[in-house]
């Protein structure tokens, strides 16, 4: 389709949100003439989810935001079984009170992006343990599971991927996508839900709910799903040199979120803008325009724009001012990430390299002193040569902190307990 007439489904295509619909006249005269409920499934496989999943997040902000119904639905259920798509090997299985911890955690961060209530375009939040939980099984195979064909699950990618690398597929792994398309009707049934969305290797997963209504008696169902994003030199999306960014602030900073923003690569500049940010198209095509060293003013905007949405504008400044105090006057800012060591250790003197690793900004030793010898490494904004530097008391600024850079965007500030 080459235009939609649905602002919902206009913005989402215009921003790049779209992979596949499964029909796209169909879905568009339904955003157009109906306030739609739709949801997408969250893994509560960590206490945070990472930046990997802010596009399904955007995905339910533009649906409040063009009138409609979002629900993130939380696998309460089915995070104790496990998404089989595309993973070399089956998940460690987590207990229930693990599961509720996480799915507690993840909460937080959603009322930064949705407006939740219980008025009929107020976004919800459910878990699907309150269905599957109490499901008896015997009934669950007669009334469900003669609907499905083992032939046509194998012939899913996300199946198809672990049959042909002759790796296992649990009995456990396979009755997942049943469940989740079971989700589908439930939703259906509770919430008037019509619409499932998720990334890509979700597609067969959410057309299996679709074809499952349809032999159930629900309205008819739809699927759209949005690209496995990765950037422009190929990393996942939601991870960094310095492991997963979270969403989380107890898990990851708001300086630190911004730094992994600022730090996006020239080409991927725009993309970013239209996925991560709200900004008025226009805007986004001038700042997409810039070139040279002005594309880093792009990448601050960038950086900016996505922090002031999950934290918030008045820490997404600071960030920026940080930075700004940080690389454009050298100034040590009082707001950069710190870590505390024991004054006893430097009293007695404490080695550059384990003090790298205390703070973070190196797995072990060996790293350290790589960076040591690669010329990335500063004390107090000195250059350190000596991977044998021993820090002490004396090394303290005026401030009484220790300030350690790692290349020219990695500072940790270091104070005394």
């Amino acid at each position: 389709m080459s235009a939609f007439k649905s602002d919902y489904l206009r913005i989402l295509s215009e921003r790049g949100f779209i992979h596949q619909i499964s029909d796209e006249q169909g879905l568009d005269d339904l955003f157009r003439t109906q306030t739609v409920t739709a949801y997408i499934g969250f893994d509560p496989t960590a206490p945070s989810l990472h930046a990997g999943g802010l596009i399904q997040i955007m995905m339910l902000h533009w649906m409040q935001a063009t009138g409609h119904r979002p629900i993130a639905l939380m696998g309460g259920g089915t995070g104790m079984v496990g998404d089989p798509s595309f993973k070399d090997e089956a998940r460690q299985l987590m207990t229930p009170e693990t599961i509720a911890a996480n799915i507690a955690s993840i909460k937080t961060v959603f009322s930064s992006y949705l407006n939740f209530g219980e008025g009929p375009k107020d976004a919800l939040m459910v878990n699907n343990a309150d269905w599957l939980l109490p499901i008896k099984y015997l009934e669950f195979l007669r009334d469900v599971g003669r609907h499905f064909s083992v032939n046509r699950m194998l012939s899913f990618d996300s199946v198809k991927l672990r049959l042909d690398r002759e790796q296992s597929l649990s009995f456990l792994e396979f009755n997942y996508m049943i469940l989740q398309a079971y989700d589908f009707v439930e939703l259906n049934k509770r919430y008037s839900v019509r619409l499932q969305m998720g990334g890509s290797d979700q597609w067969g997963n959410i057309v299996s709910g679709i074809d499952l209504g349809h032999r159930m008696g629900t309205p008819q169902l739809y699927a759209l799903t949005s690209p496995l994003l990765t950037t422009a030199s190929g990393v996942k999306m939601g991870k960094s040199l310095g492991g997963a960014v979270w969403l989380n602030a107890d898990m990851l900073g708001a300086y630190d979120f911004w730094q992994y923003w600022r730090n996006t690569e020239d080409a991927d500049v725009g993309r970013f803008l239209k996925l991560y940010t709200t900004l008025p198209m226009d805007e986004i095509a001038r700042l997409e325009s810039l070139g040279g060293t002005e594309i880093n003013d792009a990448k601050k905007v960038l950086a900016t724009e996505v922090t002031a949405l999950l934290h918030g504008r008045v820490a997404a400044e600071q960030a920026a001012e940080t930075a700004r105090k940080t690389f454009e006057e050298g100034a040590l800012a009082e707001t950069l990430p710190t870590v505390e060591v024991e004054r006893a250790s430097l009293e007695a003197g404490t080695g550059i390299l384990s003090l790298f690793v205390r703070a973070g900004l190196a797995a072990s030793n060996g790293e350290a002193r790589r960076h040591v010898q690669g010329g990335a490494v500063r004390l107090n904004d000195q250059p350190v040569s000596d991977d044998r530097r021993m820090v002490t008391l004396a090394d303290l600024t005026p401030e009484g902190v220790l300030k350690l850079s790692l290349g020219k965007k990695k500072h940790i500030l270091v104070r005394t307990a």
